[in-house]
């Protein structure tokens, strides 16, 4: 297979170009394809799905096929899709491999996800990699795992808004994987209240009391008591069709509530 002709794969993430999450991805992925990377110039965690709107973007080439953007990671999921490779668009956008878990509601926070979700709205399919672990990392499974199912991804007719979310539990070798729905867990909801040197208080928010509901065939489930990769499927229609004919027999004093045409 000709350079030419291999499957071209952007690779971003939330924590920055030079994480250590990033490299074990794109060195799993690198015989795949031609592997593109644009990303972050410094940890964006729990940057959700921003976008820079009010301020200028700063692109720097860190090597060859190797990008930073001084912006959030849906930045840089757009400027390499729009900007960087708008004439020989990827086939394929992979996001992580994560520091740490992305399950469950941690998907409307993460940054992973978000670069992920980007690339899918902009029509490149896309998968968002986490390591289930804390420090030390060891992203030898992980990226096992991520270079099995980009190969497979690649050889399918993949959809062209297709978002998977897929988390390998740390500290062990995976026992198989399992394509899962999102499950629900917490972290605690405390607010730590502090006093600065200057006598102005500031709050810390987020708990790191750890618990999951055992929902079967969630990802929290999978990960967590299965020790085995969860494999989600996202999905980018976020209207709720069950809750249509509820609100529809809202009475809304002062309003005339029109059918939608068409449905």
């Amino acid at each position: 297979m000709t350079e030419a002709r291999r499957p071209r794969i952007l690779v971003s993430n939330d924590d920055g170009y030079f994480s250590q999450g990033l490299q074990a991805l794109v060195d799993a992925v690198s015989p795949l394809g031609e592997v593109w990377v644009v990303a972050p110039d410094r940890e964006q965690s729990a940057a959700s799905h921003a976008i820079s709107l009010h301020r200028p973007l700063r692109i720097q080439q860190i090597r060859e096929r190797w990008y930073s953007v001084d912006g959030t990671p849906t930045d840089s999921a757009y400027l390499a899709i729009n900007h960087l490779l708008k004439d020989d668009r990827p086939q394929l956008m992979v996001s992580g491999i994560n520091h740490g878990a992305n399950l469950a509601d941690d998907v409307t926070y993460s940054g992973t996800v978000a670069a992920a979700m980007e690339g899918a709205l902009l029509g490149v399919p896309a998968i968002a990699f986490s390591l289930a672990s804390r420090a030390p990392f060891d992203f030898g499974p992980a990226a096992r795992f991520a270079r099995s199912i980009v190969a497979a991804a690649l050889s399918q007719p993949l959809p062209p808004r297709m978002l998977l979310n897929v988390n390998i539990p740390g500290g062990v070798e995976p026992d198989g994987y399992v394509v899962t729905r999102l499950g629900r867990h917490s972290y605690g909801y405390a607010v730590v209240e502090n006093v600065d040197p200057r006598g102005r208080k500031y709050y810390w928010i987020g708990g790191s009391e750890y618990e999951h509901e055992d929902i079967p065939g969630s990802d929290c489930n999978a990960v967590h008591l299965d020790k085995r990769v969860s494999v989600t499927p996202l999905h980018l229609e976020m209207t709720d069709h069950s809750r249509i004919p509820q609100l529809a027999g809202w009475a809304i004093e002062g309003f005339r509530r029109h059918e939608v045409k068409g449905g």
